[in-house]
């Protein structure tokens, strides 16, 4: 990608209790220096082992599983994968059966004909997804577009969510966010996934750097990995039909799913705990504020100083602590 393509996309990014509802913001010291968490999450070898492709009417979903009991689902962001989740699934296998899927249009996902990835197509998925593996009901871990999808999973399938737990993304009241129209133009043109992603997987070193993923997302120079580059966007450079998918999930964010989504969320009973990095560009801090107001069963905010979009991929300690709590476990 040229460098005054990234700046005017920078530029468009800039522009387990009860807990009282007054007492649920905690601001967290975690600053860009932070470190990662102790433990060894999955290189790519280990990822690719666990990976099996579940049939479903939408297509053969790539699943990643790991843990055993009661089942937590995981879902990613754009242009990412399930491989975002790695080090949270190391860390949570002990007390949950860890399931997660990649979406339709992202990661190693095997869309059939005809199916679309749109996110009334991913939460369609999700459903059938759950039913093929048996799986009645799941404490749901979420971040960027995976979060809109969560909401609606919410909604529309409350019996299927013990509890949410959200990192920084989507909401009715700004959507789709002003960060995302270069990508969704570029999309319809047939053109994001060559303009953006393919410079990023073919100069690591650009993607992590102030004019790639890593500086807009990411706060960890070292992130994201030469692995999870190649996890997330080889798939989607792999022949024109992925490279059509991949647009076509750009293109999907669009329309707003979340229209009118706001009821609904006030009458669900299911725990949803927040989790924000508030240096993200891309998702203000004040939606964090609405989704806290918004849910009918809200246990709180805590704000992490200093993070942005993806940094439950960096800090997945804080992921297993805020699960574990949320569940009451370990």
């Amino acid at each position: 990608m040229l460098r005054r393509d990234f700046l005017a996309i920078a530029g468009a990014a800039l522009a387990a209790g009860a807990m009282p509802k007054a007492l649920a913001h905690t601001r967290d010291a975690t600053t860009a220096a932070a470190q990662t968490g102790s433990g060894h999450p999955f290189d790519i070898v280990a990822f690719r082992a666990a990976r099996r492709h579940v049939r479903t009417a939408m297509g053969n979903i790539a699943c990643v599983e790991h843990g055993r009991g009661d089942a937590a689902l995981f879902l990613h962001g754009f242009p990412l994968s399930s491989f975002q989740w790695r080090g949270a699934i190391e860390r949570l296998s002990p007390y949950r059966r860890c399931i997660a899927p990649d979406f339709l249009g992202l990661g190693e996902t095997e869309v059939a004909e005809g199916e679309g990835v749109a996110p009334n197509d991913q939460v369609a998925m999700l459903i059938a997804l759950l039913d093929a593996l048996g799986v009645p009901a799941v404490d749901v871990v979420a971040s960027d577009s995976g979060g809109a999808v969560a909401q609606l999973l919410l909604v529309r399938h409350p019996q299927r969510v013990r509890s949410l737990l959200l990192a920084n993304c989507d909401t009715e009241t700004d959507y789709p966010v002003q960060a995302l129209q270069p990508v969704i133009s570029l999309a319809k043109e047939g053109k994001f996934v060559d303009r953006w992603l393919a410079p990023w997987h073919a100069d690591k070193t650009l993607a992590r750097s102030a004019y790639g993923i890593g500086g807009l997302c990411y706060v960890d120079p070292a992130h994201p990995t030469d692995d999870a580059i190649d996890a997330y966007l080889a798939p989607l450079l792999s022949s024109p039909r992925r490279k059509a998918l991949a647009n076509a999930y750009a293109i999907a964010l669009e329309p707003n799913p979340l229209a009118g989504v706001e009821h609904g969320l006030r009458q669900r009973r299911a725990p949803v705990r927040i989790v924000w990095g508030m240096a993200d560009d891309i998702f203000s801090p004040k939606a964090a504020d609405y989704l806290h107001r918004t849910v009918g069963n809200s246990r709180g905010v805590r704000e992490l100083a200093g993070r942005k979009l993806f940094w439950p991929e960096e800090l997945p300690d804080v992921i297993a602590e805020e699960a574990r709590l949320l569940w009451g476990v370990g």
